[in-house]
């Protein structure tokens, strides 16, 4: 189900965009009949009048309308996706439609902003991406039956904003929500023996890296445009997020205008990235420098205590096809020194890994689900690596691989698989890490589920003749 909610998700960023029309035109009609009423009068006509006004709505939570059409338009796209109508029912996304909604309602109550340079730059960025796809803006419009760019800019505005309103409002519910380690021991000795999660096989890889040198010419024009952006902040008021969004080379934060949060000096983060985190001010923005993935520029954002949140923006010199054929050479000539007895494959990395997070301990590698040192072959976070390492038997040495990591640049690398650990029920202190994850998920879940009981008591709702039908999820028809 929570692919289902994530495919659903992706589609509400440019699948809906005569939702928002739809709502103000609704809005401009009701207001027309009733003159000039203040917004819970219009809001009281719409509901009033809306086997007149608007028959094509479905539901509405708080100030957001859902559209019958718009149900319509996602289950299609879903199937045309391959997902079965098992897996989805008109209901059940309707329901998710209406806790979207409630989120981004409850944002603006709250006053949980998102301003508006964020949300254009997030735009901007989609229609990048989009234009490098199918060639052309003009392909883009006609895509999505749009007649010109104006108009698709500001919808996809409305819809972003409410993304982002809906994404900001369940962080803040959940960004507190810990798990205490009885709490845990108290979780797993819940479940019965026999449902206890299956833990898959599980493998321990370690890597060994050979980054080529760009030359000084390319790092000084990162560093010059880094340069440029500070400027532009420090002297003109940009936006640094906004900045991040369209210009940095991390796509772990660059949704996120370039944000980590809760830095600490403990944190598993560069060492020249905390150096700089903790030597700001909050407001100010560092001078370039340099980490292993590339030169970064950092702001902080806030202070709390003894940890940080913060915005970098990271920038990657281009590096030569020379320089790669010599990187090529030198991780092959690493490889057969190992196969030859001249090195462990532990003693090579810490000898000749240009990866500072791995080469000290033995090149392995981190699950960043966990940061445990373990990979479920069936559920491995990267797909790349999976593909690497499929077909590769414990002990054996891969061949170089080219890696293109948009966050680390172009690499040579060569993999070990070090340890399998076979299928097995989950043990508590052999995998309490994921028991740990389990535990914190259920928690977040409770109180979600709290929250949206609370929220949709206080909140305006109303649901059309053929919602009432279904069988909800949440209590969004108040019984």
């Amino acid at each position: 189900m929570d692919k289902i909610k994530y495919t659903i998700t992706s589609l509400l960023i440019l699948g809906f965009f005569a939702v928002v029309t739809a709502q103000e035109e609704q809005v401009a009609e009701a207001q027309e009949t009733i003159g000039t009423a203040d917004v819970s009068m219009v809001k009281d006509t719409i509901v009033n009048f809306k086997r007149i006004k608007i028959d094509g709505v479905a539901a509405v939570v708080g100030d957001y309308l859902i559209l019958e059409s718009d149900i319509d338009k996602t289950l299609i796209d879903l199937r045309n996706q391959g997902v079965s109508e098992d897996e989805i029912s008109r209901c059940g996304l309707l329901g998710k439609l209406m806790e979207d909604r409630l989120y981004a309602h409850q944002a603006v109550q709250d006053s949980i902003l998102v301003a508006d340079d964020e949300v254009n730059a997030n735009s901007e960025a989609q229609i990048q991406q989009l234009v490098s796809k199918v060639g052309s803006i003009e392909k883009v419009l006609a895509f999505y039956k749009k007649t010109d760019e104006d108009s698709f800019r500001e919808e996809l505005y409305k819809i972003n904003k409410l993304r982002m309103l809906s994404e900001r409002m369940q962080r803040n519910i959940v960004e507190e929500v810990e798990v205490t380690p009885e709490e845990v021991r108290q979780f797993f000795n819940d479940i019965p023996k026999d449902q206890r999660p299956v833990i898959g096989t599980e493998l321990e890889i370690a890597q060994i890296t050979k980054m080529p040198e760009p030359s000084e010419e390319e790092v000084q024009k990162v560093i010059d445009r880094l340069n440029k952006i500070r400027e532009d902040v420090l002297e003109n008021g940009s936006s640094f997020a906004i900045k991040a969004i369209l210009y940095t080379e991390d796509p772990g934060s660059k949704p996120n205008g370039g944000l980590y949060q809760g830095v600490t000096k403990q944190s598993g983060y560069a060492k020249e990235f905390k150096d700089a985190a903790f030597t700001l001010r909050e407001g100010e923005v560092s001078e370039p420098f340099k980490t292993q993935f590339g030169y970064h520029i950092l702001t902080v954002d806030k202070i709390l205590g003894q940890q940080r949140d913060v915005r970098h923006i990271l920038m990657i010199p281009k590096t030569s096809d020379a320089a790669l054929r010599k990187a090529k050479q030198e991780i092959d000539s690493i490889r057969q020194q190992i196969i030859d007895g001249k090195y462990t494959f532990a003693q090579a990395a810490l000898n000749f890994s240009d990866q500072k997070e791995t080469k000290f301990d033995g090149g392995q590698l981190r699950n960043p689900i966990d940061f445990g040192s373990k990979f479920e072959l069936a559920n491995m976070p990267d797909p790349q690596l999976y593909n690497q390492i499929r077909n590769l038997k414990d002990n054996e040495i891969s061949q170089p691989i080219l890696e293109e990591d948009p966050r680390e640049g172009t690499s040579y690398k060569i993999l070990q698989i070090t340890n399998r650990f076979d299928e097995h029920a989950a043990e508590f202190a052999k995998d309490y890490l994921k028991i740990q994850e389990l535990a914190l998920n259920q928690k977040r879940a409770e109180a979600i589920g709290k929250w949206m009981k609370d929220h949709i008591d206080e909140t305006y709702i109303s649901i059309s003749e053929t919602g009432k039908d279904c069988s909800f999820e949440n209590n969004w028809l108040k019984k």
